[in-house]
């Protein structure tokens, strides 16, 4: 029983520390939004962080949806379709940052790499500890609010982007399921400083 009261106080306590940060970072935004900011700073970093905790937990043993063969097919296609759309777009739509630094800012690249991180993280691992996933979210949001508080990007743009990284994802690993089945018998997946080798039984 106290165990159970403990979770419970344990999760009350990270929806509290995670709905503050959001708030406070939320004000920040609005506060410095119109202002003359631009650059970028941490989110370079920041944006990777939901990705690069896919691999950390993957190497800690951490059990999740995938083997490393379907991890790295399944974000692999994720991330190379995530990148494909969003600069191609902006390639195509070329809309002026709000810092007026280039015409780059549609889609926003740093949120959808970010969210489309955070929805590996999601696929992977949200039935066995849901709350990391809650945090890689949370981190895409902190990176997509950054970018408008620096006045490199319009709320269109992260939205934008934040779509384009999730349901790139969901594509990926529909593709993926698709073809490679979760029967280890039925391919070989090696991977080499050289190349990438994928052999398939059909």
């Amino acid at each position: 029983m106290q165990n159970i009261f403990m979770k419970k106080h344990y999760l009350c306590c990270m929806k509290r520390i995670i709905l503050t940060f959001l708030t406070m970072l939320c004000f920040s935004t609005m506060s410095f939004a119109q202002k003359s900011y631009h650059g970028d700073g941490p989110d370079d970093i920041f944006r990777l962080i939901p990705i690069g905790t896919v691999v950390v937990m993957k190497i800690g043993g951490v059990e999740g949806r995938s083997d490393w063969q379907h991890l790295l097919v399944n974000a692999g296609l994720s991330t190379v379709m995530t990148a494909g759309l969003t600069y191609s777009l902006k390639e195509m739509v070329h809309r002026q940052r709000p810092d007026g630094t280039d015409n780059h800012s549609f889609p926003s690249g740093h949120a959808a790499i970010a969210f489309s991180g955070a929805q590996v993280l999601y696929k992977e691992y949200h039935q066995k500890t849901p709350w990391v996933c809650v945090a890689g979210y949370a981190v895409a949001t902190a990176v997509s609010l950054d970018r408008i508080r620096r006045n490199r990007h319009h709320w269109e743009d992260v939205a934008a982007g934040a779509a384009i990284g999730i349901l790139s994802t969901e594509f990926s690993y529909w593709l993926g399921d698709k073809l490679f089945p979760q029967h280890p018998e039925c391919y070989q997946l090696s991977l080499s400083p050289q190349c990438l080798s994928i052999q398939l039984q059909l």
